[in-house]
C-alpha cells in the first residue's frame, strides 16, 4: 500500500460558501418593508384589501428571497453546487469545463452554461482593481515619459490584491476544479433541480391575486 494517499482517497471537507453579503442585506430590508406594508394593510384594510395584501405577500416574499437571500455557491472536494433563484445545479468537478467571469460569473459544463447569481461581477471594481497603484498619475505622481521613480520603500500592491472580488472567486473555483477533477467522488453527470418551494407559492399568490382583482 502506498504511503501517499491518492486524491480520490482524501476526505471531503465542509463546503466553502460564496454569497453576496450586499444582496442578503438588501433582501432582509425588502422583506422587512414588505412585511410592514402588507401587515398594515391586513390589520387596517377594509373589504378585499387584507386578502389582496396577503396574495401580494405570498407572491412577492418568495421572489425577494429567491433573488437576494437564496443565491449561493457551495464548493467542496467532490462537487460544485450552485443555488440560483429557481434552480439548484450540482456539478461534479469532473464535469466542469471552466468557470469564468465576463459580464456575469458562469460555470461551463457538458456544453451548457450556468450563471452564478451569488458572485456578482462589478465592472467598476474590475476597472479599479486593474488601475495602476497611485491612480492615473502612478505611484510617483506621473506616468509615461518623464515619470518620477517610485518613492523609496514603496512596494507595489500584491497581484492578488489587484484582482476584483468575482475574479478572485473564479480563480479559486478553477483551481479547485483542476485539483479535484480526478477524484472518484467528483465524477458523474450534472444534475438540475427546480426550486418548487419558491415557484409554488409565487404561482399560488399570482393566481389568488388575479382572482381577487377580477372579482373586486
Amino acid at each position: 500500500m502506498s504511503s501517499q494517499q491518492q486524491p480520490s482517497d482524501e476526505p471531503v471537507y465542509a463546503d466553502r460558501v460564496y454569497r453576496s453579503s450586499m444582496a442578503v442585506v438588501t433582501g432582509v430590508l425588502l422583506l422587512a418593508l414588505t412585511t410592514w406594508l402588507c401587515g398594515d394593510a391586513v390589520v387596517r384594510g377594509a373589504g378585499n384589501t387584507p386578502w389582496i395584501s396577503l396574495a401580494v405577500a405570498l407572491c412577492v416574499v418568495p421572489l425577494i428571497v429567491a433573488f437576494t437571500v437564496r443565491p449561493a455557491v457551495f464548493a467542496n472536494d467532490d462537487r460544485l453546487r450552485v443555488r440560483n433563484p429557481f434552480r439548484v445545479i450540482e456539478l461534479p468537478w469532473g464535469s466542469v469545463d471552466a468557470v469564468r467571469a465576463r459580464y456575469s460569473a458562469e460555470v461551463l459544463a457538458g456544453g451548457s452554461t450556468y450563471q452564478l447569481w451569488s458572485v456578482p461581477v462589478s465592472l467598476r471594481e474590475r476597472k479599479r482593481a486593474t488601475r495602476p497603484a497611485g491612480g492615473r498619475f502612478g505611484a510617483g505622481g506621473l506616468t509615461g515619459r518623464g515619470a518620477a521613480a517610485p518613492a523609496p520603500g514603496a512596494a507595489a500592491r500584491p497581484a492578488e490584491a489587484q484582482r476584483a472580488g468575482a475574479d478572485r472567486i473564479v480563480d479559486e473555483l478553477n483551481g479547485q476544479a483542476e485539483r479535484c477533477a480526478s477524484r472518484t467522488g467528483a465524477q458523474g453527470p450534472v444534475r438540475v433541480q427546480w426550486a418548487y418551494e419558491i415557484i409554488a407559492p409565487v404561482a399560488a399568490g399570482a393566481v389568488l391575486l388575479a382572482v381577487l382583482l377580477a372579482t373586486a
